[in-house]
């Protein structure tokens, strides 16, 4: 079976935030919520210049997520492929798999009162087809689908 995880090559991206609007699309979540956000380190004077750094943060899909181990309801499954996904729908808002997740990936709807993650768009992978914000549509080419 394939394992499936996302590669960030963090030196590549500019912080365009394609990918942030691509999972949005996809994802409709609410106005304020985002599951993949793209940050600024910067700018920082080198020289006669400046620099700017970003990071893409979003799910790492852990191989023994802490965040399906907090989850009372077991809202949270890790599929034989690999991805950690987030079922909203048996997701009571206790919000212990956000204080649980290392890498504050997961977000918060208040108005559902619900968690939200990267799913990895497993709707789209189980058709064949990439995750939203990967290869396809991030114009720096930083994130990749890895088998």
């Amino acid at each position: 079976m394939k394992k499936y995880a996302l590669h960030i090559d963090h030196d590549l991206c500019w912080g365009c935030k394609t990918c942030e609007v691509a999972c949005k699309q996809e994802t409709r979540t609410p106005d304020g919520v985002k599951i993949i956000h793209v940050s600024e380190d910067g700018p920082k004077a080198t020289g006669d210049s400046l620099e700017f750094a970003f990071h893409v943060n979003v799910c790492r899909h852990c191989d023994d997520p802490p965040c399906a181990a907090a989850c009372p309801e077991e809202a949270i499954v890790k599929r034989p492929d690999n991805i950690v996904v987030l079922d909203d729908g048996k997701c009571t808002g206790c919000r212990l798999c956000l204080e649980a997740c290392p890498y504050d990936a997961i977000a918060f709807d208040k108005e559902r009162g619900v968690a939200l993650k990267c799913n990895l768009c497993h709707h789209r992978i189980d058709n064949g087809l990439l995750p939203a914000c990967a290869d396809n549509i991030c114009l720096a080419h930083c994130i990749h689908l890895q088998l």
